[in-house]
Parts: structure tokens; sequence; C-alpha cells
């Protein structure tokens, strides 16, 4: 079977340019309207929704030239430039934000899907780093992006190992959708039971300033131990996990993504699965999550153990928007951003319930976080087979 070498704009119909700053200004980013993506967005080879900018119809009107159609490969200009997104249906009429590039493969010619996953291995991802341009920060243009060397099998093979690599990603994507459904439930039944206090026998339980007969309010401080174990990087096992600030998602409080004991090269905190890690830097970016495994994280985190009889209830406080904003609001400003401060955190109070409501929860809590659990360490184990395979499919070594 012979495969042909050629590159990224052979087999492309265009590669532009998002709009530029002065077609797109801060002011016209609204809070409803068609998403516009950004580098930012491009998350493990998808478009992430958690939060991004959207425009009116006016302004997508005004740059129509820059919607994306399904099946277009999104790149980032500048810092991460091998990162790259591919557009499904569901993106399709959203824009090309700033500071991404667009490229629409001909499909006479070529199978977007093949396309993207071959952008997508070590090879291609090294040689679009090597030969973007930038002392600083790496910068990629359309010229450096339409020379990236594909090698293409027959159209028939390329939609086959398409098709084979797509039914990993649709089991990850079909894994991620239940972990946001399951988030979402813990999230409505913790406001339920103790925001808007309608818990189950509410109506036979007299409520004083607030708080119903029988709770109680709490501190932070009291309903968890801050952990400040320190590792240094002699001490840590090869493989281990590591999460950095940049591996927690924001709104999400599944921590389902880390890297591994070679980025460690400065003393960590030690961490234990169920612990509670949250980004202390511009907390306003709402990092917070529990722990699957063991591990060592970023000392700009904080790592809390909260009590065994309470674990739920203080994952949902400190994962809450009400939390998060307390701890922007009272954070110290650092040398160049602002910092969470652990001795305002501390203070928070919450709403604790009485013995039996607050089983009831934790059960509720528990049963749904071993859930998201074992979904995320499934898609951790899919993600590994898939990217065994990738290079494999890709150079031709194994036949379909």
């Amino acid at each position: 079977m012979k495969w042909i070498d050629t590159t990224l704009g052979q087999v492309s119909t265009s590669i532009q340019t998002g709009p530029f700053g002065s077609q797109l200004h801060q002011s016209d980013y609204s809070e409803h309207g068609t998403p516009v993506v950004m580098p930012k967005d491009l998350s493990g080879g998808r478009i992430s929704t958690t939060s991004i900018a959207r425009v009116s119809n006016s302004h997508v009107k005004r740059l129509s030239r820059h919607k994306i159609c399904s099946g277009d490969i999104l790149y980032s200009r500048r810092g991460d430039v091998g990162r790259c997104a591919y557009a499904s249906e569901m993106e399709e009429g959203w824009l090309c934000g700033t500071g991404c590039l667009r490229v629409t493969i001909d499909r006479k010619k070529a199978d977007p899907k093949f396309v993207f996953y071959q952008l997508q291995t070590a090879k291609s991802i090294g040689w679009v780093e090597k030969h973007a341009v930038g002392a600083t920060m790496l910068n990629l243009n359309t010229s450096i992006l339409s020379q990236t060397p594909i090698l293409l099998p027959p159209i028939h093979v390329q939609s086959r190992i398409a098709g084979i690599l797509s039914a990993y990603d649709d089991l990850i994507e079909n894994n991620r959708k239940q972990i946001k459904l399951l988030e979402e439930a813990a999230q409505r039944l913790y406001k339920e039971w103790f925001i808007d206090l309608r818990f189950p026998g509410y109506e036979n339980i007299p409520i004083h300033n607030g708080i119903p007969d029988g709770w109680e309010k709490k501190t932070v401080e009291v309903l968890c131990v801050l952990s400040k174990k320190t590792i240094s990087p002699d001490k840590v096992f090869p493989e281990t996990p590591y999460i950095g600030l940049e591996h927690i998602p924001r709104k999400d409080f599944c921590l389902s993504e880390w890297g591994n004991s070679s980025e460690v090269s400065s003393n960590k905190y030690h961490f234990q699965k169920y612990d509670i890690i949250f980004g202390q830097i511009r907390p306003y970016f709402h990092k917070v999550g529990f722990a699957l495994v063991d591990g060592v994280a970023s000392t700009d985190s904080f790592v809390m153990k909260p009590l065994e009889k309470n674990w739920g209830l203080f994952l949902m406080t400190v994962s809450s928007e009400a939390f998060v904003n307390y701890s922007y609001q009272t954070c110290k400003e650092g040398a160049k951003m602002p910092r969470a401060d652990w001795n305002q955190m501390k203070n928070y109070t919450v709403l604790v319930a009485a013995e039996n409501i607050q089983s009831k929860f934790e059960s509720f809590i528990r049963e749904i976080a071993g859930k998201i659990r074992a979904l995320a360490l499934q898609n951790k184990h899919l993600i590994e087979a898939r990217d065994r395979l990738l290079p494999k499919l890709m150079n031709g070594e194994m036949e379909v």
C-alpha cells in the first residue's frame, strides 16, 4: 500500500488566521451569543466551552469569513503552537477567534479527521514547534503551518484509521458528558439542601436566623486539615502523578488530568486520593477539585484533607462560586498576581446539617464522586491506549 508524502497546505482548501484584535475588541464580547474559539479553548484535541467567549449576531455577520465548519482544525498561533483541536458538527457556525489559525481540509484529497490525528503525533507536533518563530514565545503563521509534512495512505484507508481512533474519542467524550451530568447533579443537591434549605423533612424543622434546628455553623478550618507536607524531587518515585495549576480544570471538581514526576524540579506538596486541591494563584479561575490518585502537587495550591464525615459537604462548599469568590475577594496581592490567603479562607463559615441529614448527603455525594472517579480513570486508560495506537496507525506499521 503506497503512502504519499505531502504537506498540510497541499491537502487544504484554506489556512487562515482568526480576526485581528482591531476587528474584535474585548468590549464586543457578551454573556450570550455565538461562541468564539480562542487558544485557551483548545483542550485535549477538542474545543472546551468551560470559559468560552461569545458575541452577538451582528459581530458574527461582520466576521462571517471566520466561521468554523465541521471538520476544520484549529491551531493556537502563539505559545503552545503544537496544540490543535478538531471542530465537530456542534461547533459549526462558531467563530475562529483572535490568536487561532483555522485549517479547512480538501475532502477530495484527505479525510479531515485523519489529518487531525496525524497532526496529534509527536512527530508532527515536534515539526511545528521546531519551525515556529520567536525567541521568548513561539509563533505560528499560515506559511509555516502550510508546510507541515503529512503522510497520506489511500483515502479509504484514511477513513478506516480515523474511524478506529474516533471510536476511542467517542467513548472518552461520552464519559466526559456523564461526568459533567454527575457534577451538575451534586451541585443541584448541594444547592437544594444547603443553600435553599429544602432538605428532607424541612417542612417540620424550625429555622432561626437562617439555621435549621439541629444544624450548626463551622469554619473551614474546623472541617479540614491543611496539608503542608512537602517532598523533595529526589524523594519522588518515577511516574508519580504530579498536579500543577495547569492540570486543574476550571469549574470542574474532578482532577482527572496530571503530569508525572519528570516535571518535578522543586519541593512539592504530597497529596492522597480524595484530598481536595485548590489553586492559590488568581483564584477567580475557579481551579479546585478532588484527587483521583496519590501524588504530588504544586506549592501554588492548597492541599486540604476534609474530616471524613464532612468530605462531601466540604468538597461542594470549596468548589462553589460563593467560596471561590470569597477566596478572591480576601486574597492578598502577590508580586504579579493575586494569591488566595489561607488565613482568610479558613474563617469561611459552612452550614453543617443535623447528623441524619448530613449522613444522607454524604452518602449521595460519595456515591456520585465514586462514579466520577471510575469514569475519569477509565478515560485515562482509553487515552493511553489511543495514544499508543496513534503512531502505529499513522506510520503504516499497523495495517487496517
